[in-house]
Parts: structure tokens; C-alpha cells; sequence
């Protein structure tokens, strides 16, 4: 589409100009740019490449051009299409996220309009960070040559491959960009687009760069992205070099300049590509000052003058942009610190029983301080300063309140909702009980003796007393009221009191406290006893709940749900599972703490042990079951706490006391850590069972033998067998090449069988020939990836507690396919993390540690000879296409034995469940109890989707409880 505006001419500025603004599932940081250019008389033009068109942009801003896109594969791309829309002689591309001065643009396109043979002009810009309370800058563009007016594109190239400045924003000439766009080639990576624009503007026409304040750019947008190939030291992403040759090769052949350009173009490709933010090149931060209602710049040791960055207008500029920034956040860095600083202020705004607490006007106040952007926040601070007469804040607040509302942004307290702390919070409070809901507990507590009473005992060791007071207040706040809080404190004590006392403290110090606690537990009165530290909130309904729960239960400690404080403030749930032995051995971390146990039990266990001060819980719970086994542990999925995530790192005490109670259940068993903060056993069996190796689903011969090839060259251990059920006809084929495949192919076994049986049926029969004391269940389309394969396998096999065990299983290029089954997940059964990369960590470590769970697939199984014939191997009647091995998992979990899962064996398979309608149906109806839920799971996470997924927000029964 051709201008029809003269240059030079004295045209309005939306005849002369127009911004390309380029988007991509970018909606509030457009909206944001729309308001930065509304005061301004140019052209706006959209292209957005997101898949879905966004309504609401003409709606809301009716002067701007709007171009969906989505079919646009790059930078490059979209700016071919704008150029075709644009009709003004003059046009500048900036992403959404970024600002390009107006007064600057103006300036450039006076140059342009006054200098014909110029092609393109720009000035100077620096990156920022935005952040939850402040905006960093950084160096982006320095100081190099500012006129490249060679006569050639040869001589202006060999210019610019000397400082490289990027000219994707550059105020340019509409037919600049036709004629570079119709030599520029597609199909690269929108990063070396950008490079391609670059260069192809310089060889079309001279550029100038002035001396005037330009652009902000987001700093995510500008810096180089980490390469997605992992490199060492001193290597380069051959792929990239490859690719920015290819470019450079193409930009010098397709803009016809001399011998000497190809050369050029490599170094341009090459620079521009490579183009990032200096990590140590930040110039000052801006801190917006909630009181001045504007920002307060804090510069940087090293600073570069010789910028023009360095004036009052151009921070006056800055300031504006702050406000927006503010207003409207959408960078990630700043949405994650404002999860944070807005979870802050919804705790600060709720109202507190407690009489000692901070008055609300001021927990307010401080909440203000800390973002003064959050709508609501403001709304509920004014109308409390109003009731308080406080003329001169009440004035502030509304004179901001009216900045606020001039912005016309969507209200930000919306952003907190959508966070996953937002999220959190909301499910939280839907589980509290009504009023009548409340006054019916209580009432039914009252005529059971009041029901069971809780000993809190909360460890201060750092004599912190605002900690101190989140705990009071969460305790307060809560509906329980059959409690005693025992606070043990290295500080001063604030008042007498006695172990009667409904608050008690108790003066420790590092040597005795564990001593402290023991003795206080002894003399309680209490009936169960948890364990927290200064700072731990308790939920408002958490203990309610587990008072009527543990009115009748036979358990003597009991895991609750808890949701814990990350170290950037924001909120993350853990959801345990029912009690699962193998996690918590793995990851104690997450499996052990803040455990309701019985007093009763406690004192009889001799109270904690002073020899594992960092791991006394855990080691607590070991001796427990040393003791009793498993049968007293239990979960409640309710959470019972806030508190501050543990650190990630090793242990030594839960390392010691795994290694004692392990040498207490008769293993001489070794623990390390593949991840920090978890723990791999290896039981050091000296056993060398035989192992039969079933491989089943034999379709394509081709595949077959690749997974054979896998198992004979792959594995380590020496005493196994390979049975192989086929049709007869399959036999010579699978000879002759299992005769090539050298002495190894000895331990294969072709068994007869006829066509079209069942995998069931298959396993059943080869399960009579097998010579092992183990047997596995392999698909034939498994292969093998570690060589330790059996000795894995075999490590928790051998375990007298365990039935059967099941691998991760993945695809080739190192997706989860599955790891352990869920019954219930999707309406069927299924397991979690499918897509996930296999370095992936999971929810609560679970990709990474052996743990149980209710059953895993024939893709990878191994069980014991012996138990499989006394279980009577799988149920052919109702499970023989399908499902045949859940139904076993199931039947030897009810004999009293262990599914154990290990991400420690890895086999390359599809993973995917064979399953039937009618199987599904007969599973779920003689499994009904399981289905309903899996213990092994968590009733509030949800069933749908990729599994460990925060459930629909739902109330807590609370009436149903009584009954």
C-alpha cells in the first residue's frame, strides 16, 4: 500500500507517522502502551500474532488500527505485514512493552523530513525492570558512531559492523522498509529477524542516530535469551552460529553489495544476535514513594554522562512511565514480587480478633506503603480514615484515589486473584464454617467433654516477638478454642505463667530446649500436641476440624495439609497424601513436620530426641512406626498451617536418623541425594535373585527387536532371562536375527502362543515358564535407558513390605509419559506430570523420589514370583485386555503390601494405559472405595487436567461431620 503523503510536508503528524505497536498474548501491556500514546496525534497501528483476536482494543481506544495476525511467526513476519497497512510516509515498530518518546519520534522525523537521503534516525534508550515497589534502568545503547552516510551500502555496512546499534525502532521511511522487506528473507528465528531489519535498513539508506533520549525497553525484551541448547564453558550453540551464518550468507547475497559484505554481515549477524543487557550496566532505580506519590531515583557508582539520559524532562518522562508501570504491571519479575506484596496487604486488611493485635487502620497504613496501586486496598483504607476523622490522609487518599480512576486500568487487586497465592487464599476462606455452622460444632464439641484439646507448642528461638504476635493472631482468629499454646523462647520472658496457663512460656536456650519440651509435654494435659515455630499461622478452621475428626479415631499421629511461604513471599499448598512410607523416608522435608501426634504416644516414645535437634519430628515419627508399624499414622486433608517453606538443602540429622531406623529394620542400608533436601536408600541387598523378563504386546517386529536390543546391551545385571509370548510364525524371523545379535541373545526365550491373546492371559502363561524368582512385565515397546535397571528395581523389590514396583517411563525426547497411576485422575486412571521434562521435580519433589502409590502399569512391573502365583496372577474374567495390572496393584495393596514407584529406573515408552469401557466399569465398581479416593492422592487437588492441580473451591462438610 502506497504513502499519498508528500514528505517534508506540512500534513497533520497522523498523516505523516504511524507506531507499529507489536503484541503477543500482551493484553495489559498494550492496553498500557494505548494510554502512553493516547495524548499523542500520530497513527496507531496493532499487529498482534495471539491466537485469539482481542475485542476489547477497538472498543476502548477507537482511533487505533487494529491487525490480527496469528498466522505471524516472528518479528520479521508482523512488520511485513504492517508495512503493507501502512499508508504514512513514516512509520517506527516497538514492542508492547516498551516506550518509545513521543517528543523523540518527533525529532527523528523532522531530521528525516529535513535530510532526503537519510533513510532512517533514532536516539538513544535504556532497558528497565519493573518491580513490585520500584523500576530499575539499565545501559542498554552506548555511544559509538552516529552517521552512517557512507555512499554505498558497502561503506555504510562496514560502518555499522562496528558498534552494531539495533535499528528495529528506528523512525524509518515507509519505503525503506518495503524495499529492505522485499529483499529480507523468512523463516529465521525472530531474533535474527530483528538482525536482518537492522542490516537491511543500513544497506537500503544512511541512518543517523541523535543525541536525544529515544526508547525504554523492557529488559526481558532486549536481553539475549539463554540458549535452549545446554552448553560448557568454551563451547558455542553450533545450531545458532549455523543459523546466523545462514542468515549472513542470504542478507549480503540478497541486498547485492560487494565481496567484503559477506564478511560484515557475519560480525552484524553475529553482534546483533547476541546483543544483551550488561548484567553489571544498572544506571539507578526509581522507588515510588507512597506518601510524595512519586518516584525517588537512587543512581548507580558508575554512570555514563556521556548518554543524554541525564536531564529533569527526561526524568519527568520516567515518572510518568513509573505511574503506568505501576498501575498496570504485566512483566513477569514484577507480577511475581506484587503476588507477594498483595498476598501482604490481604493479610494486613483482615480484621483480627485478637485485642493485642495491630489496630486495622494501621496494619492498613503499612499495607499502603508497600503498594499503593491496589484499589481495593485504598478503598478500604479511605473509608476507615473517614470513620477516624483523619482530614489530611483522607485528602491524600483521595486525591490519589482520583489518579487511580483517571488511568482507567483494570482494578489490580483483580491481578491477585488470578495468582496462584490469590487462588490459595480464596479456596482457604471457602473452607471456613458459617456462623450457624460454627455455633453447630461447638455445640456438638460441648456435649462431648468439649471434645479433644491441642497442645500448640511453638519454638521461639530467635526471640522474635512480630512473629510472635502472626501466631497469636492466627490462633485467635481461629474457631478452635480447645487449646493451650506453650511458647519456648531464647528472649526475655513478657509474663509469668504456669504449664495451667492457657499461654504458657517456657525460657530456653539451644541446649535445652529440646529437654524443655519433652518435660512440658509430660506434665500436659492435653490430648494431642503439634509442633510450630514463631512466624507458623494457623488456618481459621484447620484444628476445628481435627477436633471432630480425632473425637473417636484410633490413630495416634495424624498429617495434616499445610500451605508454606516461598523464600519470594508467595504461597504454595502441600497437599500430602495419605501415609505413604516411602515418601516420607524420601522426602521428610515435606512428609515430616507439623504431625498431630497423641501425647499419650509421645511420652511413651521418650519425647524428641536431643541427638536429631533438625529432624526431631521426623525422627519421631520413625521410631513410631519402629514401634508400632504403620497402623497409627493417618492423614487429615485439611490445612492446618502457614508457614515458612523449608530450606532446601541437606540434612544431616534426617540423614542419621533414616540410616538408625533403617539399621533398626535390619538394613545395612546406604542414603545419598541425587536432589538437595531428599534422600535415595539403597538397601545394599546381597541377594542376586533370577529375573524373568516378560516383554508382551509383541505387534511390530521392528519395534520388538529394538527394545530387545535395548535390554541384551543395556543391562547390567547377570541373572535374568527374556521370555518372549509370539505367534509360531514370528519364531524363525526373531531366531535368525537374535542369532546376529552375539552370546547375550542366549538369555532370550521364544514362547508358542496363539493369536489375538490377551496381555493378561500372556503373562499368566509366561508367568509358568519363567525360571525367576522376580518377574517383570515389560512392553515391547520399552526401552531400556539405564543399566542399573533391575538393580533398581530389585532394591525395593527385595523389601518384605513390598509387592510390586513400577518405573518412570518416558518419551524419546524426554517427556513424562508416566510416573505412577492415580485412580480417578480424568474419570479413568491415569497418571500425573504426563508432558513434563523428565529433570522435571514435580509437585512436592514427587517426580523425584521413590514413594508409594495405588498401582503402576505393565509397561514396567516387577513382582515377585511367589506372591504373583498367591495372588493368582491377573484376573483374566474381568481384566484380561485391560487394566489387568491396576486390578493386581490393588489385590496385593489390600494383602497388606507396598506399590513402590521409582524415578530412579527410566524407560523410553508411550506410557499409555491399555483400558476398556467394560474394564474401567468392572474396576471401578470392585474397587469402589479406592476410586472414591486414592489414598495416595489428596481429596483437594484436583482429578482433572495433569493431576497434582489445586482442586474447585468447596466448602468443608461441616454438618455431615457430626452425623
Amino acid at each position: 500500500m502506497q504513502s499519498n503523503v508528500p514528505t517534508g510536508s506540512t500534513a497533520l503528524l497522523n498523516e505523516r507517522f504511524t507506531l507499529v505497536l507489536l503484541a503477543h498474548d500482551q493484553s495489559t501491556a498494550l492496553r498500557r502502551a494505548l494510554r502512553y500514546y493516547s495524548e499523542s496525534s500520530f497513527t496507531l497501528l496493532v499487529v498482534d500474532s495471539s491466537s485469539r483476536v482481542d475485542t476489547g482494543i477497538t472498543a476502548a481506544f477507537s482511533d487505533v488500527q487494529y491487525l490480527h495476525a496469528p498466522t505471524a511467526s516472528g518479528f520479521g513476519d508482523k512488520v511485513r505485514q504492517a508495512v503493507e497497512h501502512v499508508v504514512t510516509p513514516y512509520l517506527a515498530v516497538a514492542d508492547a512493552e516498551s516506550f518509545l518518546l513521543p517528543l523523540a519520534l518527533e525529532q527523528a522525523m523532522d531530521f528525516l523530513e529535513a535530510h532526503g537521503e537519510y533513510g532512517a534516525c533514532q536516539g538513544y534508550s535504556v532497558a528497565f525492570e519493573a518491580h513490585a515497589d520500584r523500576v530499575d534502568y539499565y545501559l542498554l545503547d552506548r555511544k559509538g558512531c552516529e552517521d552512517y552516510s557512507g555512499p554505498s551500502a558497502e561503506a555504510r555496512l562496514s560502518a555499522f559492523a562496528e558498534d552494531c546499534p539495533a535499528l528495529v525502532n528506528a523512525l524509518t521511511r515507509t519505503e525503506t522498509l518495503r524495499r529492505s522487506y522485499a529483499s529480507l528473507p523468512a523463516g529465521f528465528d525472530s531474533q535474527l529477524q530483528e538482525a536482518g531489519h537492522s542490516y537491511g535498513v543500513v544497506a537500503d539508506a544512511k541512518v543517523r542516530l541523535l543525541d536525544i533520549p529515544y526508547g525504554v525497553h523492557e529488559r526481558s525484551r532486549v536481553r539475549k535469551p539463554q540458549s535452549q541448547v545446554a552448553m560448557t564453558p568454551g563451547t558455542q550453540d553450533m545450531r545458532a552460529v549455523a543459523e546466523q551464518e545462514r542468515l549472513a550468507i542470504t542478507l549480503a547475497a540478497a541486498f547485492g553489495a560487494g565481496a567484503s559484505v559477506r564478511e560484515h554481515a557475519r560480525g552484524i549477524v553475529k553482534k546483533l544476535a547476541e546483543r544483551s543487557v550488561p548484567p553489571s550496566g544498572k544506571l539507578f532505580e526509581s522507588t515510588w514513594d507512597s506518601r510524595r506519590a512519586e518516584p525517588v531515583r537512587r543512581f548507580e557508582p558508575t554512570q555514563y554522562v556521556e548518554l543524554p539520559f541525564y536531564n529533569q524532562a527526561f526524568f519527568d518522562v520516567l515518572a510518568t512511565l513509573e505511574f503506568l508501570l505501576h498501575a498496570a504491571p504485566s512483566g513477569q519479575v514484577q507480577l511475581k514480587e506484587l503476588e507477594a506484596a498483595m498476598l501482604k496487604q490481604k493479610e494486613l486488611s483482615r480484621p483480627q480478633r485478637n485485642t493485642s493485635a495491630e489496630p486495622l487502620d494501621e496494619q492498613l497504613a503499612r499495607a499502603f506503603l508497600s503498594y499503593a496501586f491496589n484499589q481495593d486496598l485504598v478503598k478500604q483504607l479511605l473509608g476507615l480514615m473517614q470513620a477516624k476523622g483523619d482530614t489530611r490522609y483522607v485528602q491524600m487518599l483521595q486525591a490519589w484515589d482520583q489518579r487511580l480512576k483517571a488511568a482507567a486500568f483494570e482494578n489490580t487487586a483483580r491481578l491477585f486473584d488470578d495468582t496462584r497465592s490469590g487462588r490459595l487464599l480464596r479456596w482457604l476462606e471457602a473452607r471456613e464454617p458459617s456462623a450457624r455452622e460454627a455455633q453447630q460444632v461447638s455445640k456438638y464439641l460441648a456435649a462431648r467433654k468439649g471434645g479433644p484439646t491441642f497442645g500448640i507448642l511453638i519454638l521461639d528461638l530467635e526471640a522474635d516477638i512480630f512473629k510472635m504476635q502472626a501466631t497469636f493472631d492466627s490462633i485467635i482468629n481461629g474457631y478452635c478454642r480447645a487449646f493451650k499454646i506453650v511458647v519456648f523462647t531464647t528472649g526475655d520472658l513478657p509474663a509469668e505463667t504456669t504449664p495451667q496457663s492457657v499461654l504458657h512460656f517456657v525460657k530456653v536456650n539451644e541446649s535445652n530446649y529440646v529437654d524443655k519440651i519433652n518435660q512440658v509435654v509430660s506434665q500436659s494435659d492435653c490430648d494431642w500436641m503439634v509442633m510450630a515455630e514463631a512466624g507458623d499461622e494457623l488456618t481459621p478452621g484447620g484444628l476445628f476440624r481435627a477436633g471432630v475428626e480425632l473425637l473417636d479415631a484410633p490413630c495416634q499421629a495424624v498429617a495434616m495439609d499445610e500451605f508454606q511461604r516461598q523464600p519470594d513471599g508467595t504461597l504454595a499448598d502441600v497437599f500430602r497424601p495419605g501415609f505413604n512410607l516411602d515418601l516420607l523416608q524420601s522426602n521428610p522435608a515435606m512428609m515430616g513436620r507439623h504431625w498431630l501426634i497423641r501425647r499419650e504416644t509421645l511420652v511413651k516414645l521418650g519425647g524428641y530426641s536431643r541427638e536429631f535437634k533438625n529432624a526431631m519430628e521426623f525422627d519421631l515419627l520413625l521410631r513410631l512406626i519402629e514401634q508400632d508399624g504403620l497402623e497409627g499414622l493417618a492423614h487429615l486433608d485439611e490445612p492446618l498451617l502457614i508457614c515458612q517453606a523449608p530450606v532446601v538443602e541437606d540434612n544431616a540429622d534426617e540423614r542419621k536418623t533414616l540410616l538408625r531406623h533403617l539399621a533398626v529394620r535390619g538394613y545395612q542400608a546406604d542414603v545419598s541425594a541425587v536432589v538437595p533436601g531428599t534422600h535415595k536408600i539403597d538397601y545394599r541387598f546381597a541377594e542376586r535373585p533370577m529375573v524373568s523378563i516378560i516383554v508382551h504386546g509383541v505387534d511390530d517386529l521392528t519395534v520388538l527387536q529394538r527394545g530387545l536390543l535395548s535390554v541384551l546391551q543395556r543391562t547390567r545385571y547377570q541373572r535374568y532371562e527374556v521370555l518372549v509370548p509370539t505367534m509360531a510364525a514370528n519364531h524363525p524371523v526373531l531366531r535368525t536375527w537374535l542369532d546376529g545379535q552375539g552370546h547375550q541373545a542366549s538369555r532370550v526365550r521364544l514362547l508358542d502362543i496363539d493369536a489375538g491373546v490377551a496381555t493378561g492371559s500372556l503373562i499368566n502363561a509366561a508367568s509358568q515358564e519363567a525360571k525367576g524368582d522376580y518377574l517383570v512385565a515389560l512392553a515391547a515397546d520399552s526401552e531400556v535407558v539405564n543399566v542399573n535397571w533391575i538393580e533398581s528395581l530389585l532394591n525395593q523389590a527385595l523389601r518384605p513390605e513390598v509387592g510390586v514396583v513400577g518405573a518412570k517411563l518416558v518419551e524419546r525426547d524426554g517427556r513424562i509419559t508416566q510416573a505412577g497411576l492415580i485412580l480417578g485422575l480424568n474419570d479413568s486412571v491415569g497418571s500425573a506430570f504426563v508432558g513434563e521434562s523428565k529433570t522435571a521435580r514435580g509437585y512436592m519433589n514427587r517426580l523425584v523420589v521413590e514413594q508409594n502409590c495405588s498401582a503402576v502399569s505393565f509397561g514396567c512391573l516387577m513382582i515377585s514370583k511367589q506372591l504373583f502365583e498367591a495372588a493368582d496372577g491377573i484376573d483374566t474374567g474381568l481384566f484380561d485386555d485391560a487394566l489387568g495390572d491396576v486390578d493386581l496393584c490393588l489385590r496385593v495393596g489390600q494383602a497388606g503390601y507396598l506399590t513402590v514407584w521409582t524415578p530412579h529406573v527410566q524407560l523410553i515408552q508411550p506410557g499409555v494405559l491399555a483400558s476398556t469401557p467394560q474394564a474401567l466399569a468392572a474396576l471401578r465398581e470392585k474397587w469402589s472405595g479406592a476410586f472414591a479416593q486414592d489414598r495416595f492422592y489428596n481429596g483437594n487437588l484436583a482429578l482433572q487436567g495433569a493431576g497434582f492441580a489445586l482442586g474447585p473451591v468447596r466448602n468443608v462438610p461441616w454438618t455431615d461431620l457430626l452425623n
